[in-house]
C-alpha cells in the first residue's frame, strides 16, 4: 500500500509542503517530494509482475507507482493500443473512459488523495474535459465540486458537468481568464484546487499511459510518443511515467516525446521555432497561451531529443475526418496529434522506420 498523505516540494525553490497544498509561495507548481520509484512501500521487482496489467484492476494495477491507495474509481485506464496502418502507427485510444477522456487518468488519483485528504469541495477550470471528469469522479467520491469553465463551452461537455451535480461557473473571456477566476477563488475559500495543471497528483495519474502502453508491448518501449500539448497534462505525464520505467530498469530508453499543439496557442512549438502566424480554433482543447509547467515541459523535451509543433486547422479538419473515415471517432483536438505525425515524418524527426505511438485523447461523442 502506499502512503496516502505524500509531501510535496516546490519545482523551483525547493520549499517543502504537505499534500494540501497546490502552489508554492513562490508562484511555481508543486511536484511529489520524492519519485515513484521511490515511494512504493516494497522494494520494486526486477520485472514488472503480470498482475500489472490487470483488466480488473485497470490503471490501479500501478498502485505501487502512485502516491495514494486506490479510493475512487470507476474501472478507468488500460485503453486499447491499436494499430493504425494508414498512419504507420499504433493509436493508444484514450477516448475510451468512463467521461470519455484521457482526463480520468487524473481524476481518479486526484479524487482518491482528496478522499484521502478528507476534502468536501473541489474545484477545477477546465475547456470541458477535465472539468468532466473531476466533476464525475467528485461525484463518484461524494465530494462537492464547482467547475470553471468558459462560456463558450461546448453544450454537450456542459452538460456532462451539470449531470453530476456539479456547478459549472462560466467565465467570459480568454481561457487564462477562467484559470483566474478559479485560482480566486480557491484563494479567497476553502476549496482544494484539484486542477489538472496545477496539481501534482494529476500528473501522477496520467503518468499511467506510459505505463500501460510498455505493459501492453511486452515492456519495451516505442522510439516516438504524438501526445496533443496544451498545459502538458498528458506529454508531461506520460514523460514522467517513461522516466520511472526507465528508472526502475523495466525499460531501455526514453521514447521521444513529441507534442502537437493548435497554431496561434502554441508556445511551446513558438519557442522552439517561432510563431507562422496561424490561428487554430478548431482544437479548443488546447489553447493554452500560458502552461503552467512550461519549464518542465521544456526539459521532457530536452531529455528526449523531442520536439512541438504548431498544427494549422485546415490540416487538424484533415487529419480529423481521415480518423472519423477509419473508425475513431474523435473530436477535433485529438487530430492534432496525427497531423503533427506527418509534420515530424517531413522534419525527419520521426524516421520512417520509427515505433510510433499517437494519443487519441477524447470521445467525438461530447461535441454534439
Amino acid at each position: 500500500m502506499t502512503d496516502p498523505l505524500p509531501s510535496l516540494v516546490c519545482s523551483s525553490c525547493g520549499r517543502d509542503y504537505d499534500a494540501h497544498a497546490w502552489r508554492c509561495d513562490c508562484g511555481a507548481p508543486l511536484d511529489f517530494a520524492a519519485p515513484p520509484t521511490d515511494r512504493a512501500a516494497d522494494p520494486l521487482p526486477e520485472r514488472p509482475p503480470d498482475s500489472w496489467i490487470d483488466t480488473r484492476a485497470g490503471l490501479w494495477s500501478f498502485e505501487p507507482l502512485l502516491p495514494v491507495d486506490r479510493r475512487v474509481s470507476l474501472g478507468e485506464g488500460l485503453t486499447p493500443l491499436v494499430d493504425a496502418p494508414e498512419w504507420d502507427a499504433e493509436f493508444k485510444l484514450e477516448y475510451v473512459f468512463p467521461t470519455g477522456s484521457f482526463k480520468d487518468r487524473g481524476a481518479t488519483v486526484t479524487l482518491s488523495l482528496a478522499d484521502a485528504l478528507g476534502v468536501e469541495r473541489v474545484v477545477e477550470d477546465s475547456s470541458g474535459n477535465a472539468g468532466a471528469a473531476i466533476a464525475t469522479y467528485a461525484a463518484r467520491a461524494g465530494v462537492d465540486a464547482e467547475i470553471y469553465v468558459p462560456a463558450s463551452i461546448k453544450p454537450a461537455k456542459r452538460r456532462a458537468i451539470e449531470r453530476t451535480d456539479a456547478t459549472p461557473v462560466p467565465i467570459e473571456g480568454s481561457r487564462e481568464d477562467v484559470t483566474a477566476a478559479c485560482v480566486d477563488a480557491v484563494e479567497d475559500g476553502d476549496a482544494w484546487y484539484a486542477s489538472h495543471a496545477w496539481n501534482p497528483a494529476f500528473f501522477a495519474g496520467t503518468a499511467t499511459v506510459a505505463y500501460e502502453i510498455c505493459a501492453q508491448r511486452d515492456w519495451t518501449a516505442p522510439d516516438a510518443v504524438v501526445t496533443p500539448l496544451g498545459h502538458g497534462t498528458l506529454f508531461l505525464g506520460a514523460y514522467r511515467g517513461f522516466r520511472a520505467l526507465v528508472d526502475a530498469g523495466w525499460i531501455d530508453s526514453l521514447p521521444k516525446m513529441l507534442g502537437a499543439q493548435a497554431a496561434g496557442y502554441a508556445p511551446i512549438a513558438d519557442e522552439l521555432h517561432g510563431r507562422d502566424g496561424q490561428t487554430n480554433d478548431v482544437a479548443d482543447g488546447i489553447q493554452i497561451r500560458e502552461p503552467v509547467r512550461r519549464d518542465q515541459i521544456l526539459g521532457a523535451i530536452a531529455d528526449t531529443g523531442g520536439d512541438a509543433v504548431a498544427v494549422s486547422e485546415s490540416d487538424t479538419e484533415d487529419a480529423l475526418a481521415a480518423l472519423r473515415s477509419r473508425g475513431f471517432d474523435v473530436e477535433p483536438t485529438c487530430a492534432v496529434a496525427p497531423a503533427a505525425l506527418d509534420t515530424y515524418r517531413e522534419r525527419g524527426a520521426v524516421a520512417p522506420d520509427d515505433d510510433v505511438v499517437v494519443a487519441l485523447t477524447g470521445s467525438g461523442l461530447k461535441i454534439q
